[in-house]
């Protein structure tokens, strides 16, 4: 027995050069002010019942449990039980104010008291030992989970990209070929027509270059890359605008803001990103000659962002997966020559590293695509 008590504490003595996480000086202070607490309640104590010395041993108990539970080493705890066996022997066990144990019977009951405080301060050490390792373990799988919802965009990103540079390269490729082929034989607007062709195709393969090259430094950073600041929403929205309607002369845009000023952390070039990636998805595939409304909206506790078309609208069975990068076949000649897009799953992948989200809906007529991104850090807000 004595054998096993002596292991079981030179095996808790051995743990006190465990490396900190914790601040010492906090330890060290909350330590003291435990015990300082403890010694006070039991000297009030005391005066209620003199001879009553197995409570005011509990009340230690307590105070060495709070300690093991609050401080980061086992030292704290076993120092704390072996000072407890001197303040009791020496306060509040006769002869008072002085350390004897030559009562009978006093030996044992402050080895007992000792080994029962180091048990105690062990078991709720383990206690937290598990705890962490728990909340590790958790950290561990929530990470293997995000890096399976990475490693699934990746892998919907290359099948989405492998359809959308084969459309608009071929294209380019056999108006090239014609004009190499036929130079002396088409006229000049013919030539031209295959110029136009080839540098349509050729911004088309830009712009997703820069959306890939978006997508790209949030999959594999994470959130924690965005350069977020405090922007003016209304400003962002303007330059997607402004850069869209340069791109694209004949497209009509309307927009909608409220008189005041409305500021968000983001990431501006991603948030413009977002913004250029719907309003061309609204031009390309609405199939409408009427303007594509753009709505920005201040809410409490985020900023939302609306576009909304008068066209053809979404297919139903499109409406849960449009945001996924996984090719679909085209509805119309206009699909074959641009392919379906990856933009709107890049739209997600910005939005949700902002913490905010984005949705669609169909509408009578045509289709709404609505983001939010909170306005303070950490909070995420859902769908519009």
């Amino acid at each position: 027995m004595k054998k096993y008590i002596w292991d079981q504490f030179t095996r808790i003595t051995d743990r006190l050069s465990l490396s900190h996480t914790f601040d010492t000086h906090h330890s060290l202070l909350f330590t003291v002010s435990v015990m300082l607490a403890a010694t006070v309640l039991s000297a009030l104590y005391r005066q209620i019942n003199v001879h009553d010395s197995i409570n005011i041993a509990l009340i230690y108990i307590l105070a060495i449990i709070l300690i093991s539970y609050h401080t980061d080493l086992y030292r704290y705890g076993v120092i704390s039980g072996l000072i407890s066996v001197f303040l009791i022997n020496g306060i509040f066990t006769y002869p008072y104010w002085e350390i004897s144990f030559a009562v009978s019977g006093s030996t044992i009951t402050f080895a007992i008291m000792y080994i029962i405080s180091i048990l105690s301060s062990a078991t709720v050490f383990r206690m937290k030992e598990q705890a962490r390792k728990i909340k590790e373990g958790e950290l561990l799988i929530a990470e293997a989970e995000n890096e399976k919802e990475k490693e699934k965009l990746r892998a919907n990103l290359l099948r989405a990209v492998s359809h959308d540079l084969r459309t608009p390269l071929t294209s380019m490729i056999g108006a090239s070929s014609s004009c190499l082929e036929n130079e002396d034989s088409l006229t000049p607007e013919e030539k031209r027509q295959f110029i136009s062709q080839i540098y349509e195709d050729a911004n088309w393969l830009l712009h997703m270059v820069e959306n890939l090259l978006s997508v790209t430094r949030i999959t594999e950073g994470g959130a924690s890359t965005l350069k977020k600041t405090s922007e003016p929403m209304e400003e962002v929205l303007f330059d997607a605008v402004s850069t869209v309607r340069k791109r694209y002369p004949d497209m009509k845009i309307e927009t909608m803001i409220p008189e005041d000023l409305v500021v968000a952390p983001m990431d501006p070039l991603l948030i413009k990103q977002v913004i250029i990636n719907l309003l061309e998805n609204a031009y390309f595939h609405s199939y409408s000659t009427q303007p594509v409304k753009c709505s920005l909206e201040d809410g409490d506790r985020s900023v939302s962002v609306s576009i909304r078309d008068f066209g053809d609208g979404i297919a139903p069975d499109r409406l849960n997966s449009i945001f996924d990068a996984v090719p679909t076949a085209p509805t119309s000649a206009s699909d074959v020559r641009k392919g379906m897009g990856i933009g709107l799953s890049i739209c997600k992948t910005i939005i949700t590293a902002h913490g905010g989200s984005i949705s669609a809906h169909n509408r009578e007529p045509g289709a709404e695509f609505c983001f939010r991104i909170p306005k303070e850090e950490n909070t995420h807000e859902s769908y519009c």
